[in-house]
């Protein structure tokens, strides 16, 4: 079997963990944060884990992770 290569996009965007969830960021942080209320921005700060039907797929493109 040829090594498989890992998802370069994927790669920038998420993060094992140690107990092996898959961490990320949210979205709606980019721009246009003046219309947005402080108590959102601040919940968009925190990073969030990956639900467990996507799993599947994003260990597909970290196969080295």
């Amino acid at each position: 079997m040829p090594k498989l290569k890992t998802h370069r996009g994927a790669a920038k965007r998420f993060s094992l963990t140690k107990s092996g969830k898959i961490k990320r960021s949210k979205a709606y942080k980019r721009h246009i944060l003046t219309k947005k209320s402080t108590k959102r921005l601040r919940g968009l700060r925190k990073t969030a884990y990956i639900s467990d039907v996507e799993e599947k797929k994003i260990r597909k493109l970290l196969p080295y992770a």
